[in-house]
């Protein structure tokens, strides 16, 4: 993967996941709900198959999940991790404003 693809992609994953989490800790008023659920988005991305599979198929599903996720390369992890920052970032910038008065937060 080239450097500018590399350095492109985190930033987008960053902002993408900081705006996400913003409004919905906006809208729901919970700080860390994306920080919860982006492990949930992580496995849809990486592992490629139903979610359903896990309910009726669970071994497979898990083996597929656990396989894929260890096939991971440096820049795929990077690229995941910066869009966890976004959202731990998100929370963060929520629990700021609302100590500084911001009632709408």
């Amino acid at each position: 993967m080239h450097v500018a693809v590399l350095l492109v992609s985190v930033l987008l994953f960053f902002v993408l996941f900081f705006g996400i989490g913003f409004l919905l800790n906006m809208l729901l008023r919970m700080t860390w709900i994306m920080a919860i659920l982006y492990p949930l988005v992580t496995i849809a991305i990486v592992d490629g198959i139903s979610t359903f599979d896990y309910i009726f198929n669970a071994s497979e599903a898990f083996n597929t999940l656990g396989t894929r996720a260890v096939s991971l390369k440096l820049p795929d992890i990077i690229i995941l991790a910066s869009g966890f920052i976004g959202a731990l970032t998100s929370g963060v910038t929520m629990r700021v404003l609302r100590q500084k008065g911001y009632q709408m937060f």
